[in-house]
């Protein structure tokens, strides 16, 4: 089975210049909404971690991270996956006031990633945390939120439009909100992903909700890391993607664990040998500040708007030769 799909008379929307200046404007564009509407701050961020201190994403916790000694030092770093939990120590470390919060470009390698038009072993994003208070933990502030970020997509996409005239996709601003249980409820027979699909042909903007935990199905629609994202108040913000017809993850997203949660997520996940580490100690000890927060992709930020087929027409990455084949054939310029 091939690994890309290239739509029947696909031709890329921009000159391979015109491209890279979508892509700055982009950058600047968003950048500069998300900060304004959340009131973060940008920060410096590490591009490895040293694999004992339990900073480093364990994603679905089977992807290795890509390790290296480092002999002066004595210890073994790890690239990162994300920074889902380094973020929430530099609240406290840079003293991020309540209400505020930080964003960083995040640079990771996922080297055990199955690359396709969406998946890169190269992740870029905008990596981002707040510092809130306790008694926003709920539901009500989880959904303002993301109707921020989606904001801040839109105004990106009218002055892109506006640059490029030539470009016309034009992102929801509506959200529709539903949770993983509702969503099996309403598409039993298919898989996650078609579930996923189905729902943004319908509500092209749509906020999936409460991923991790097992359904009635007894299988979670997505795997979690259970150290971060509070399963019951997280979600993914996808798009319709009408160049590849599909539902489309620009960003994934929640209310971090309090102890409370952290405790009870450990153990569902079974890893409970994850509370003797640093990081995990001075959670359930109560010393992190409540957090939100998550991580907005960049390529795919970029592909969206501008409408590109396959993520390496917008990021320089590696991938395997009938990719490459099949995009010189469709006259695809891979970067």
């Amino acid at each position: 089975m091939s690994k890309i799909t290239i739509p029947a008379g696909y031709r890329m929307p921009l000159t391979n210049n015109e491209l890279q200046r979508a892509i700055e404007l982009i950058h600047q564009e968003f950048q500069h909404s998300l900060t304004v509407r959340l009131n973060l701050h940008r920060v410096s961020a590490p591009l490895f971690v040293d694999g004992k201190t339990g900073l480093n994403d364990d994603l679905n916790g089977v992807e290795r991270p890509v390790t290296f000694d480092v002999p002066d030092v004595g210890t073994d770093g790890q690239v990162v996956h994300s920074l889902a939990k380094w973020k929430r120590l530099a609240l406290k470390r840079y003293e991020f006031k309540l209400g505020t919060g930080l964003y960083t470009d995040m640079n990771a390698i996922r080297r055990d990633e199955v690359v396709d038009n969406l998946h890169s072993i190269y992740v870029d994003q905008w990596d981002w945390e707040k510092h809130i208070d306790p008694q926003n933990r709920n539901h009500i502030y989880l959904r303002e939120t993301v109707r921020d970020i989606v904001g801040a997509i839109c105004d990106t996409s009218a002055a892109l439009r506006n640059a490029f005239p030539v470009l016309t996709f034009k992102p929801d601003r509506d959200v529709y909100f539903i949770t993983t249980q509702e969503l099996e409820d309403r598409f039993p027979d298919l898989t996650p992903s078609e579930r996923e699909t189905e729902i943004c042909r319908k509500h092209h903007t749509v906020f999936l909700m409460q991923i991790g935990g097992k359904l009635r199905s007894g299988k979670p629609h997505d795997g979690r890391a259970p150290d971060y994202d509070d399963w019951t108040l997280n979600g993914d913000i996808l798009m319709w993607n009408p160049v590849l017809q599909r539902s489309f993850e620009i960003s994934s997203m929640g209310i971090r664990v309090d102890e409370a949660a952290l405790d009870r997520q450990l153990t569902e996940a079974g890893c409970d040998e994850r509370r003797k580490l640093p990081f995990h100690q001075m959670l359930l000890n109560g010393e992190l500040p409540q957090s939100i927060g998550g991580g907005i992709g960049q390529s795919r930020l970029c592909m969206l708007l501008i409408g590109t087929c396959h993520i390496g027409e917008v990021q320089a990455s590696l991938w395997d030769k009938e990719t490459m084949e099949a995009c010189v054939q469709a006259g695809i310029t891979l970067l």
